[in-house]
């Protein structure tokens, strides 16, 4: 009788085949744990990040008004100067004697005047005795007039002369910090060329001029309109400064001008705080970031940082329906600050985000919610970069 014999190989794999058979079938694993929070509408302040530049309140260019050689300089380069304080000295004495001069071009005037009146005064007696013709003493009135417009005359020049003289001590036309001296002295200075003598810049209060896309100028414009947003008056829109080192200037400023126009060439809109600025840390031509207080959204929603994607294409979240199957949603974001961002279009009230978990979510697959916050109205975010 012929006999099977069994080789090792056989036998393991005899054993493989029954293991086999006897283990249970593979489980699908549970649905990943998520936490998420619910969508609730709150006031959320709108804060606008604009960039800006500083620029003095006022500016005062000091030139000659008179000609002449600049005797000495009177101020100290870089200092700060009060209104009326004298700057530099021009020589005085040719403007003191054309000052003489005109001077005794009016005493002269005086004389005649005094004289044509003196005749008129004669005239009287004589034209009523007949004595002189009615032709002479219109002569005397005639000479009288002219003799008192000689007067008239002469008293301008002596004013004019005057003036000149006190412009021959240049004075500031405004309180401010002086700047260099565009002149030294001994360099001679010309009133018809209106030589440039140094410029004061008035420091305390300061102005920041911005800028607003005209894209985000419009849209601030149709919020404002559709109620979706409270705008203040402009004179009560607060403005905080973040400086070039990051840090916030301590003074909060205020909107003073809003532009009504598009500057075609940069496609900006104009806009200007004023800021205190009595430590002088804000200098003209400084660069500086601008967060504006601009208005308040009755019924913004407010998100984590973490449960916001950000792409080139734009922002989305991750939301649980009522079937715990998750969804993706594209939403638009303003600004953010505090590790939130302010959700302006694209959620509902109850809608419930995805917080934690992204990882393990996937669009179109269940999950399992772990922790539910229903009170989802975070701190309103002050301000920070723009998403738009």
């Amino acid at each position: 009788m012929f006999k099977l014999r069994a080789t090792p190989t056989c036998v393991l794999l005899a054993m493989l085949y029954l293991g086999a058979c006897g283990q249970p079938a593979q489980q699908t694993p549970p649905p990943p744990e998520v936490n998420v929070i619910v969508a609730r509408p709150t006031a959320v302040e709108n804060i606008t990040e604009v960039p800006g530049r500083v620029q003095a309140i006022r500016v005062a260019q000091v030139r000659a008004r008179v000609d002449g050689i600049v005797q000495r300089r009177l101020y100290t380069e870089g200092s700060d100067v009060k209104e009326g304080q004298p700057l530099f000295q021009i020589d005085p004495r040719p403007l003191s004697a054309s000052l003489n001069a005109a001077q005794a071009a009016l005493t002269r005037a005086e004389a005649t005047e005094a004289n044509a009146a003196q005749d008129i005064e004669r005239y009287k007696g004589l034209i009523k005795d007949h004595v002189i013709s009615q032709q002479q003493y219109d002569t005397a009135i005639a000479t009288l007039r002219t003799a008192q417009a000689d007067v008239a005359q002469q008293r301008a020049q002596v004013e004019s002369a005057r003036l000149n003289l006190g412009y021959a001590t240049v004075t500031a036309p405004i309180a401010g910090r002086a700047g260099r001296a565009e002149i030294t002295e001994g360099a001679l200075v010309s009133a018809t060329g209106a030589t440039l003598m140094t410029t004061i810049e008035q420091l305390d209060p300061i102005y920041v001029n911005l800028s607003q896309s005209s894209s985000e100028y419009l849209a601030l414009r149709r919020d404002i309109s559709a109620g979706t947003l409270k705008f203040p008056q402009l004179n009560k829109v607060t403005v905080n400064l973040l400086l070039e080192d990051g840090s916030k200037y301590v003074e909060i400023g205020h909107l003073d001008f809003l532009g009504l126009s598009i500057d075609e060439n940069t496609g900006t809109a104009a806009m200007r705080a004023e800021f205190p600025n009595p430590e002088r840390t804000l200098l003209p031509g400084q660069f500086v970031r601008a967060e504006i207080n601009a208005g308040v959204r009755p019924n913004g929603i407010v998100l984590p940082q973490r449960a916001v994607k950000l792409t080139s294409q734009g922002a989305s979240v991750l939301i649980v329906d009522d079937k715990n199957i998750v969804a993706s949603r594209e939403v638009k974001i303003g600004h953010a600050r505090d590790g939130s961002w302010l959700v302006t279009d694209g959620l509902q009230a109850g809608d419930r985000v995805i917080v934690d978990g992204l990882q393990k979510a996937q669009p179109g697959n269940p999950v399992q919610v772990a922790t539910e916050n229903k009170n989802a109205e975070n701190k309103s975010p002050a301000a920070g970069p723009s998403a738009n």
